[in-house]
C-alpha cells in the first residue's frame, strides 16, 4: 500500500499473471497473450510455468481480491490481475480431509459444490475453489462418508455466486 502511495501513477497490469486449475502460476507475454486467453486451451496460450520458489512465495503473500472479485498479485506499486483458469483458490485434500489452498494456507471446508462436468468445489472459509484433480479420491472419500454433502451448480454460475471474475483482461476490453 505504500509503494501506491509513494508511486500513484503505475499503472495496472493485466493478462500477464496466470493461475490454472491445479494451482500452478504462468508468466505470460505480449506474445503468449496474442495467442488466445488464458483459459481458451489453445497451443502456448497459458505461457511459461513458475517454477522459482521465492517467486511464488512473494506472489502467494501477496495475492488477493479487489473489490470487485478481480484477484491480483500486489507488486510494489503495482496491481498485476490474474486471469484465473477456474476458481481463485485451488484447494489440497489430504487424507484427514483436511484442506489447505494452492499456496499452503490451511482452511475450514464450509459448503461442498459440483458442477455439472463433475468437477467438486468448496467454499471454505478462506474462500471459494476448485479442489486440485490429484485430491479427487480424498474428496470422494469425504462425499461417501457424509463429511461433504455436494449441492450441484452450473459451472457459469459460480463467479457471480461467489464474487470472483475469471478474466479482468476482458473486462478491460468493455
Amino acid at each position: 500500500m505504500q509503494a501506491r502511495i509513494k508511486w500513484p501513477g503505475v499503472p495496472d497490469c493485466f493478462g500477464w499473471l496466470g493461475l490454472d486449475a491445479r494451482g500452478n502460476w504462468f508468466l505470460r507475454d505480449e506474445s503468449v497473450q496474442a495467442r488466445g486467453a488464458f483459459s481458451s486451451g489453445l497451443a502456448g496460450s497459458k505461457g511459461s510455468l513458475i517454477r522459482h520458489e521465492r517467486l511464488l512465495e512473494f506472489i502467494g503473500r501477496n495475492y488477493e481480491p479487489d473489490a470487485m472479485g478481480r484477484w491480483f498479485f500486489q507488486n510494489g506499486p503495482q496491481r498485476v490481475y490474474v486471469e484465473l483458469e477456474a476458481t481463485p483458490l485451488i484447494w489440497r485434500v489430504s487424507e484427514d480431509f483436511s484442506i489447505r489452498d494452492h499456496l499452503g494456507t490451511a482452511a475450514q471446508a464450509q459448503h461442498c459444490l459440483l458442477d455439472e462436468n463433475g468437477r467438486l468445489y468448496l467454499q471454505a472459509d478462506r474462500g471459494f475453489g476448485l479442489i486440485h484433480t490429484l485430491d479427487m479420491a480424498h474428496a470422494a472419500d469425504a462425499v461417501e462418508q457424509g463429511r461433504w454433502s455436494p449441492q450441484e451448480v452450473f459451472a457459469a454460475d459460480l463467479p457471480g455466486q461467489f464474487g470472483y471474475v475469471c478474466s479482468p483482461k476482458s473486462l478491460q476490453k468493455q
